[in-house]
C-alpha cells in the first residue's frame, strides 16, 4: 500500500495581548485617587450646604449659636492670656463686615441714576437690599471666630503685644467708621432695616342715610 503523505499544518499562534502605553497606565493610576478625593470633597460640600440651608429660617437660633461661639473664643483667650493680635485681626474683620451689612447693595454715590433707594414720600416702597446679606454676615462671623479659636492652639500666632493699645485703637476706629456710615445714611436718607411694606387702611364705606 502506498503511504499517504502528511501535510504539516502550522499551529495557530495566540493573539498578542493589547499594548498598554506608559501614559495610559500612569493616567489610570493617578486619576483613580484624584477622582475619589474629588467625589469625597463634593459630597462633603453638598452635605455642608444642605445643613446650612436648613438653618436659614431659624434666625434667632443661629445668632444664639453665634453668641456661644464668640463666648467660647473669648473664654479661651482669657484663660491662655494671649493671642491678642488674633483678636484684633478678628475685630478689624468684623468692622468691615458691619459696614458691608449696613451699606446698600448699590451705592448712591456711584450710581448715575441716583440709586434704588426711595428719597421722597411719594416714591414706591422698595425694601433695603444689603451689600452683605444677613445669612452671609452670620456665617462670616462664625467662620472668623472658629478659625481664630483654632489658631490659639499654635504658639507661633501668640505675638506679644500690649493689648490696651490695640483695644483703644480698635474703639477709635469703630467710632470713626460708624460716624462716617451714619453721615452717609443721613445724607441719602435711608435706614438699613426693612420693616415690611407699608399697608394702607381701607377707606370706610360711606354710611347710607336712612330716610
Amino acid at each position: 500500500m502506498e503511504s499517504v503523505p502528511t501535510v504539516d499544518v502550522p499551529a495557530s499562534t495566540p493573539a498578542p495581548p493589547p499594548i498598554v502605553t506608559d501614559d495610559l497606565q500612569s493616567s489610570n493610576a493617578s486619576s483613580s485617587p484624584a477622582d475619589a478625593a474629588a467625589r469625597l470633597i463634593h459630597a462633603v460640600e453638598q452635605r455642608q450646604q444642605h445643613l446650612l440651608d436648613k438653618t436659614v429660617p431659624h434666625v434667632l437660633y443661629r445668632w444664639i449659636a453665634c453668641l456661644c461661639v464668640v463666648l467660647i473664643y473669648f473664654i479661651r483667650v482669657y484663660l491662655v492670656e494671649g493671642f491678642y493680635i488674633i483678636t484684633y485681626a478678628i475685630g478689624i474683620y468684623l468692622l468691615n463686615l458691619i459696614i458691608a451689612f449696613l451699606s446698600p447693595q448699590e451705592d448712591p454715590e456711584a450710581s448715575l441714576s441716583g440709586g434704588t433707594l426711595p428719597t421722597r414720600r411719594s416714591d414706591e416702597y422698595r425694601p433695603f437690599v444689603r451689600r452683605l446679606p444677613e445669612f452671609k454676615f452670620w456665617l462670616s462671623i462664625i467662620r472668623a471666630f472658629v478659625i481664630g479659636f483654632m489658631m490659639t492652639f499654635f504658639e507661633v500666632f501668640d505675638v506679644p503685644v500690649f493689648w490696651p493699645i490695640l483695644l483703644f485703637y480698635w474703639v477709635m476706629l469703630f467710632i470713626l467708621t460708624m460716624r462716617k456710615q451714619i453721615q452717609h445714611m443721613i445724607k441719602y436718607r435711608y435706614v438699613p432695616f426693612s420693616f415690611g411694606k407699608q399697608k394702607y387702611g381701607k377707606k370706610p364705606a360711606p354710611a347710607e342715610s336712612s330716610e
